[in-house]
């Protein structure tokens, strides 16, 4: 609609200006009025066809100020024109690229649709196969576990060899020292044996400064004791009670401690007679009490058809081993059991002379109270059948 208000308006004002040029055309002529020193006339002519430019400027300003697609086509055609053909060959280009792709496309999903078919085919073949790499692995586990179960094997085979390796050492040297002790017991030479209590003493320490003059005295009257025994006859003269001093000073240290203690003097070797020294070591304890009167120590039964006298005696000898065996673990020091032998023999001959088909049971008690070093008394009893 606005075009054709335009095109209007153009024919009236064209129509406007053109009457008025005329008219100012007529005038011109009829006054003879001349410019650039032109005759009249031609004056007039010049003036009709400034009027009909004037005419064309004013009509072409006015569309260009009224239509902006006739400024753009105007003034831009050209430029628009190169973008359009532009635009139509890069839109050729976009669908011969297009089509590129579609092929592409089409070709990637043939390509893919076969890589699908080949990936399921390979799954199904994949899967036996991890289960044997499972299968290997468990067995590669395995054979790992049994190979450092071997190796601890080897290592502690080793060990063990090295250890017996040792002990064999170790026992050919103490076989090699029994068969000379043995030699020296036919002989009887030997006087001390290896481990041998050579004094055991019960002493009270009140003030530590005891400890130095109880454990002089222990080794005079232990040194003293020996020396009758490796070397009788001769005059106990020089120390040959030889004791480290490192035990020493542990012993000054253990006894600088107030209480009762129980100091044993143990021989380290096996001492033969006529030798001139005697190596022992220490052993200290808190003296305790380790039997109370009455306390069972050993039970045996002697059976109905048990009847000689090396029977019985035979008994009574494994229940008084028994007994002493039993206050060895609660602790005592005492080198054996105290017991009237008077009593036993009348139990001999008691349980020798006991009736037909009678079993008997025998008991062992301690007679009274008993400390660590304090020897042990017992009684034999017969209980009831």
């Amino acid at each position: 609609m606005s075009g054709w208000l335009l095109i209007l308006a153009l024919l009236v004002l064209g129509g406007v200006l053109s009457t008025l040029g005329d008219r100012l055309g007529s005038r011109v002529g009829k006054a003879r009025l001349s410019l650039f020193k032109l005759r009249p006339r031609r004056t007039a002519v010049l003036i009709t066809v400034m009027t009909g430019s004037l005419i064309s400027a004013i009509s072409l300003g006015l569309m260009l100020l009224v239509s902006d697609r006739l400024r753009t086509g105007l003034f831009e055609l050209d430029q628009i024109e190169q973008r359009l053909r532009d635009s139509r060959s890069e839109l050729n280009q976009s669908r011969r690229e297009l089509r590129t792709a579609e092929q592409e496309r089409t070709q990637a999903r043939s390509q893919l649709g076969k890589v699908e078919g080949q990936a399921k085919r390979l799954q199904q073949e994949l899967q036996p196969l991890l289960k044997q790499r499972q299968q290997l692995e468990s067995e590669r586990d395995r054979l790992s576990r049994d190979i450092r179960a071997k190796d601890s094997d080897i290592r502690r085979n080793q060990a063990e060899l090295s250890k017996l390796n040792s002990k064999i050492s170790s026992s050919s040297k103490e076989l090699e020292l029994l068969e000379r002790n043995l030699i020296a017991l036919r002989r009887g030479d030997v006087v001390l044996s290896s481990g041998q209590p050579l004094e055991i003493a019960k002493v009270r320490i009140d003030d530590p400064a005891q400890a130095k003059s109880v454990i002089n005295a222990l080794l005079q009257r232990t040194n003293q004791s020996v020396y009758q025994r490796v070397l009788p006859g001769e005059t106990p003269n020089r120390q040959i009670l030889l004791v480290p001093r490192s035990d020493i000073t542990k012993l000054e240290k253990t006894l600088s401690k107030r209480g009762d203690w129980v100091i044993s003097l143990i021989s380290a070797a096996n001492v033969l007679r006529g030798e001139r020294q005697v190596v022992a070591f220490p052993d200290v304890r808190p003296n305790k009490r380790i039997l109370r009167s009455g306390e069972q120590l050993a039970t045996t039964v002697l059976e109905a058809d048990e009847r000689g006298p090396d029977q019985v005696r035979g008994r009574l000898n494994l229940l008084l081993a028994a007994a002493f065996t039993q206050a060895q673990r609660q602790g005592t020091l005492a080198s054996g059991l105290q017991f009237d032998p008077v009593r036993l023999n009348q139990l001999d001959e008691a349980l020798i002379n006991r009736p037909q088909g009678q079993a008997v049971k025998l008991e062992v008690v301690a007679r009274s109270n008993s400390d660590l070093a304090d020897p042990i008394a017992v009684d034999i009893r017969v209980l009831k059948p």
